[in-house]
């Protein structure tokens, strides 16, 4: 099964979502019509009554939320907080917090290995598993609106045409060469974090999956009791995302890579972990997703 490397079923989610409040909303109608109260019911100190969280699996807070603004009063630890992007998704006067550094790979495993340098540029983002065309035997997405429906019954009939699009109509781990970012090509992206959707890859579309596995995820981070300062309280620098998705990515259960792996001709998941959803996304997303922060580690994101 592909999950791993599929886009969020964004409008499943949306009929969970729109199931699970309006049973939230009979519960608690029939409570107050039947006058049971909660203990604590009284002491909430706004309206909100229920919160219903539908997780997003793989996906980090960045990734989803790297350009949204809190309201007034309110804070965010993000992307565009911290000066990293602009509001339009461009690079930030601190883009270089967001700096990906290559390490030495050895056979040992190593939380935070020897740093080598930084990268010219980011190693391309790859399509990973993502699939390149519609298919019924082998879906998502659907070649026909029939096996849509018969797949997934819930989604009204007029949204159905949404699980046949989004293929990329590239092989399977070769460079997206839809991502494109500040005028640069997949191939010679600047060494940061860049913006997923644009006018060649879409909310829509499918893109390969981050490093997802626990001991990899640890890596990325590079983390380490001596990276704390007076000023940089945080043992993680969060500087080999791009390094692991190149030399090792989501692992192979111990078995070998592949003899060209690291190479041109077969980069893993590439820099794929860097990316971000511009802010067209958020106003849709925070509705119905919340990242699993605990699964995918936060991206780009310094202290």
């Amino acid at each position: 099964m592909r999950v791993n490397e599929m886009r969020s079923r964004l409008l499943a989610c949306a009929s969970a979502a729109a199931l699970l409040v309006g049973l939230a909303a009979a519960t608690a109608s029939a409570a107050e019509t039947a006058g049971v109260s909660g203990r604590n019911d009284g002491d909430t100190v706004t309206p909100i009554r229920h919160v219903i969280v539908i997780v997003g699996e793989n996906r980090s807070f960045d990734h989803v939320f790297a350009t949204y603004k809190p309201r007034l009063g309110q804070s965010v630890f993000n992307l565009l907080s911290e000066g990293i992007i602009n509001e339009d998704g461009t690079p930030g006067p601190n883009y270089g917090r967001s700096a990906q550094l290559r390490a030495t790979d050895t056979t040992t495993y190593q939380i935070n290995p020897t740093i080598v340098g930084p990268y010219a540029t980011l190693p391309p983002p790859t399509t990973g598993g993502a699939p390149q065309t519609a298919s019924d035997s082998n879906p998502p997405p659907f070649a026909t609106l029939a096996a849509a429906q018969s797949a997934d019954h819930d989604v009204p009939k007029s949204d159905l045409f949404e699980l046949t699009t989004g293929a990329t109509g590239l092989p399977p781990h070769t460079v997206d060469t839809r991502i494109t970012y500040d005028g640069h090509s997949a191939t010679a992206l600047p060494d940061g974090v860049y913006q997923l959707s644009s006018n060649t890859l879409n909310y829509n579309d499918y893109a390969g999956s981050p490093v997802h596995r626990f001991y990899q995820m640890w890596q990325q981070t590079d983390c380490a009791k001596s990276h704390i300062t007076p000023t940089h309280p945080n043992p993680r620098l969060e500087d080999l995302f791009a390094w692991l998705e190149v030399t090792i990515a989501a692992g192979s259960n111990g078995a070998p890579p592949p003899a060209n792996y690291g190479t041109p001709s077969y980069l893993g998941e590439g820099s794929i972990a860097m990316g971000f959803y511009g802010s067209g996304s958020v106003s849709f997303l925070t509705l119905i997703i919340f990242p699993d922060l605990q699964h995918a580690h936060h991206v780009g994101k310094l202290p």
